[in-house]
Formats: C-alpha cells, sequence, structure tokens
C-alpha cells in the first residue's frame, strides 16, 4: 500500500510576519498577492476574481483545511485496523507451524544478521518494559554506539529499561559512556559480580536467550511461552536485588569499582576449584585480571601455593559471609 501525499498539511502555527498580515487584512489593509504564503496555506486568504485578496473567518478556513486531514485520518486509520487483523492472522499461522501456538513457545534463530534484525524489530515494537543482562564485561564500542539510538528512541516512547551488566565495566570506558546517556534519558543499570547469561525481555512477552550449545552469535532462541516468560523475569528480579547501582556523570572520575566485590567472588570461585581461564569468563575480565586478585589475597594472607591459599581463606572465614545476600531496599 503506498502512503496517500495528495493532502498537503499546513503549518501548524502562523508566521508573525503572517498573523500582522492577517490582522492588517482584518482592518480592511487588504495585502497584494505577495503575501505570506503561511496565510494562503491555512485558506485565511481567498483570491476575488480581480486578483485581491480578502480575509476569510478562521472557522469557515478551517473547514477546508482540516477535513481533508480528518479524510486522510480516517483511511489510515481504516488502513491500520486492516493490517492488524491481517496481522493477527498471519500469526496464527506462524504459531501454528512454529510450535509457539501447540504449548513450547519457543523457537530457534540462526545467523548474527537474522538475530540482530529480529532483536531490533521487537525492541522498536517495545510498548512497556526493556529487560537486559550482558555479561562478559565492557562491550565493543561500536555495539555500544550502534545501540544507544534505539534505546534512547525506546526510552523517549516511555519505555522503562533495566540493565544488569557485570562489576568489570565500572573501568570501562565505552561501557561508561554509554550507560551515561541512556540514565540521563531515564534507564537504570545496575552490577553484579556474575552474571547468569544474557538475556533480553521485552514487555514481558518475548524473551531472547543464547543456545548454550552454540556460538552466542549464531544461534540464539526465542521465548513466548508464558510460563518461561515468568520464570526468566523471575530470575532477572532477583539479581537486580542483588545488583549494586551504577550511576555516571561527568564531573566522576569513574564509578566505584567495588573490588572488594570482585576480589571475594574470585576467591569464592577459586576455593571451588575454578582455573583463573574459567573465573575470568564468569566475571568478564580476563585472566590476568584474576591471578591479580589470586596473588594479592596470596600477599595478605602469607600464603605460598594456591592450595595453601584455599586453606587459609577457609580459615580465615573471609568468605563467610553470603556473597549474594539481597540488597537492601531502598525507601
Amino acid at each position: 500500500m503506498k502512503p496517500d501525499r495528495g493532502v498537503r498539511v499546513p503549518p501548524v502555527e502562523l508566521c508573525s510576519e503572517g498573523l500582522a498580515s492577517y490582522e492588517a487584512a482584518v482592518r480592511g489593509d487588504l495585502p497584494d498577492r505577495d503575501c505570506p504564503q503561511c496565510l494562503l496555506d491555512l485558506g485565511l486568504l481567498r483570491a476575488l476574481p480581480d486578483g485581491r485578496l480578502i480575509p476569510l473567518p478562521p472557522g469557515l478556513a478551517a473547514n477546508a483545511v482540516m477535513r481533508p486531514l480528518e479524510t486522510d485520518i480516517e483511511e489510515k486509520q481504516r488502513a491500520l485496523a486492516a493490517a492488524r487483523v491481517a496481522m493477527h492472522q498471519a500469526e496464527e499461522v506462524y504459531r501454528a507451524h512454529t510450535g509457539t501456538g501447540t504449548g513450547t513457545g519457543i523457537r530457534a534463530i540462526s545467523g548474527a544478521d537474522a538475530i540482530s534484525a529480529t532483536l531490533s524489530s521487537v525492541v522498536q515494537s517495545c510498548e512497556e518494559e526493556l529487560l537486559t543482562a550482558q555479561p562478559g564485561g565492557g562491550r565493543p564500542a561500536e555495539l555500544l554506539e550502534k545501540a544507544l539510538a534505539s534505546d534512547v528512541a525506546a526510552l523517549e516512547r516511555g519505555i522503562r529499561q533495566r540493565t544488569i551488566y557485570q562489576h568489570t565495566v565500572r573501568s570501562h570506558a565505552p561501557t561508561l559512556a554509554y550507560v551515561e546517556q541512556i540514565s540521563v534519558a531515564g534507564a537504570e543499570v545496575r552490577t553484579l559480580d556474575e552474571v547468569f547469561d544474557r538475556l533480553i525481555v521485552c514487555d514481558r512477552k518475548i524473551a531472547f536467550v543464547p543456545d548454550p550449545g552454540e556460538e552466542r552469535q549464531q544461534l540464539a532462541l526465542v521465548i513466548e511461552h508464558p510460563g518461561m516468560i515468568r520464570y526468566l523475569v523471575g530470575i532477572f528480579d532477583k539479581s537486580w536485588e542483588r545488583a549494586a547501582p551504577l550511576r555516571h556523570t561527568p564531573t566522576e572520575h569513574r564509578p566505584p569499582l567495588l573490588t572488594d566485590e570482585t576480589r571475594r567472588a574470585v576467591l569464592h570461585l577459586m576455593v571451588n576449584g575454578y582455573t583463573d581461564e574459567t573465573i575470568a569468563g564468569r566475571l568478564g575480565m580476563s585472566a590476568r585480571t584474576v591471578a591479580t586478585h589470586v596473588r594479592k589475597a596470596s600477599e595478605q594472607l602469607g600464603s605460598r601455593s594456591r592450595a595453601q591459599l584455599a586453606y587459609l581463606i577457609a580459615r580465615s572465614g573471609i568468605l563467610d559471609e553470603d556473597l549474594y545476600a539481597p540488597a537492601p531496599r531502598r525507601p
């Protein structure tokens, strides 16, 4: 369906020159043919057979100008209603052949381009709430720049956006710049030592997660089953309660790094037998940073080996406090 461009939308406001000319015309000082164009667009002046221009009452001009616009709006509303019916019919067919109408509510999307296009379409159609969990530390600057425009547009539509990152982004300049801008637009951002996995939920109706058995960039699962959506939102909300707010403004050098919390998370995983590479992957940092945390803990406790460090940590009780206790609620 091609858009109807037959109706010319007039200026919403009179220009100051046009208003002054209309006032003069009403007083009897009729303008020449070179009057301001806005008066002609709005129909406030009409040409006589001899070429003179006379003023018309605004009420009479309004009928001539607004009626075509009202007709155009009515036609577009009918077209919108027809499109909704067509999309509903197509949705029924889609669900019948993808399993979303038979109780599974899960389908796969293959390929980075297809995943990106589907995500972009869903985010643009989001109406109320957008939840995202982004593990892995700081994101590439080009991805953040690409996401910024769509996220700000969603926030300006009144969408509530909550995002969880890992503590390591608190020293990542591109992510902090992104957080600063979306926070100004109304988003809320918090960080955790360890985020369960990547998650995007729109309006609590559709969710995206990576397939854990495949490369993250090549296969994603689209979840529309209401029960699964509630389960994922519940996981997100529990993580949100434990997360620390990330507030960053240009006047700050950087937000608090939460170094103690991060080091305790590293030691917690080390005591449980994880290698530096595994710990780095789970906490969104480099293996070198993990080794630095372990070395500093060894120096603090006087350890000479990794096994001795685990023993001294257990003996000291520094990990006895619940690492995952909910953060206190703010009034």
